[in-house]
């Protein structure tokens, strides 16, 4: 009876387990269809400019606003970033192993040694969360949802700092 209960109690953790590590891994991502409209980019004024783009691909999950990630080609580059706000403190986050177009560390390596430029897709999408695409000489893009500095100290249960929208209310 021992040896059962023992093999029941491995079986649940091992099944537990890979049951865990799917749903952060692949179960509550969903692939986004695109609309035409999916890459925007806000100018120095502050007006949201829908570029053109091929090739969209993107992931989103309702799990958590920051695990959005959107591969593209645009014929944005070069000069033509300059009309578009730049997002300084961009830090691309790691998007599953799967969605294979978008790798965070190729990414941050390009912003960090100027093969790449961040700018501001949209500033709060949601609440502290920014959207930020980084894209390349050769027309490739990504996007990636983070946390803006409003984010950081309203998350942490602070009041919003001067120049932050106020907090949405909690109901």
């Amino acid at each position: 009876m021992g040896k059962f209960l023992a093999a029941l109690i491995v079986i649940c953790a091992v099944g537990g387990g890979g049951l865990l590590y799917y749903l952060q891994v692949y179960g509550y991502y969903e692939t986004i269809v695109p609309t035409g409209e999916d890459v925007i980019l806000t100018d120095l004024t502050g007006a949201e400019d829908l570029v053109t783009y091929a090739d969209f691909q993107a992931i989103d999950a309702y799990s958590s606003p920051i695990r959005y990630r959107a591969c593209f080609t645009t014929d944005v580059t070069g000069a033509a970033l300059d009309s578009y706000q730049p997002y300084p403190d961009a830090e691309p986050l790691e998007a599953p192993g799967w969605f294979d177009c978008y790798d965070a560390d190729e990414i941050g390596a390009a912003l960090e040694d100027g093969r790449a430029r961040a700018v501001l897709s949209v500033k709060n999408y949601v609440y502290g969360i920014d959207r930020v695409a980084a894209i390349f000489p050769d027309g490739r893009g990504y996007v990636w949802h983070q946390i803006n500095h409003c984010g950081e100290v309203v998350f942490d249960g602070r009041p919003a700092p001067e120049g932050c929208p106020p907090p949405p209310s909690e109901n």
